[in-house]
């Protein structure tokens, strides 16, 4: 089972717990901590996944290449167009010596959309931080910033 499997049943086991109104900051530090805490115990032959079996199962297998990665970040920007934007983000983005991977923003008939991939592997602050800032950032701009580990955010939207 890859970690990214894992990661993916974690977070599943976590929502049905908590429920959907649970913050995405508080299920992403549960299924980190939980991580962790396992990671120790897994094998390379899958055998250690014996006690986990109780926890739902997506039924698929994502392989290496698709786990994402957990010094990299997903940050999705949302809003009116207006001048501004991509500055904003940017700036925070190098305030925190994090580098854009990829990049790509589209205006709609006024509405602008944004993703960009950052690798987070030389950032001064945490992951938490860098959501906060980039929250606030959003308010600012009129825009709404979400961001997630590119790792949580990839079992957790696989189908």
């Amino acid at each position: 089972m890859a970690n990214e499997e894992l990661i993916y049943r974690l977070t599943k086991a976590v929502y049905s717990r908590l429920g959907a109104a649970a913050s995405e900051q508080t299920v992403e530090q549960l299924v980190t901590e939980l991580f962790r805490e396992v990671e120790p115990f897994l094998g390379t032959n899958g055998s250690s996944y014996s006690s986990l079996q109780s926890i739902p199962s997506s039924g698929g297998f994502v392989s290496q290449s698709q786990e994402g990665s957990s010094d990299r970040m997903i940050i999705s920007v949302f809003g009116v167009d207006h001048p501004g934007i991509v500055a904003g983000v940017a700036q925070i983005l190098a305030e925190a010596e994090c580098s854009i991977v990829d990049i790509n923003q589209t205006v709609v008939q006024g509405k602008f959309a944004m993703v960009i991939i950052v690798n987070t592997s030389r950032a001064r602050e945490s992951a938490t931080e860098l959501k906060e800032r980039l929250r606030r950032e959003g308010e600012k701009l009129g825009v709404r910033i979400y961001a997630q580990r590119e790792d949580l955010f990839n079992a957790m939207h696989r189908i």
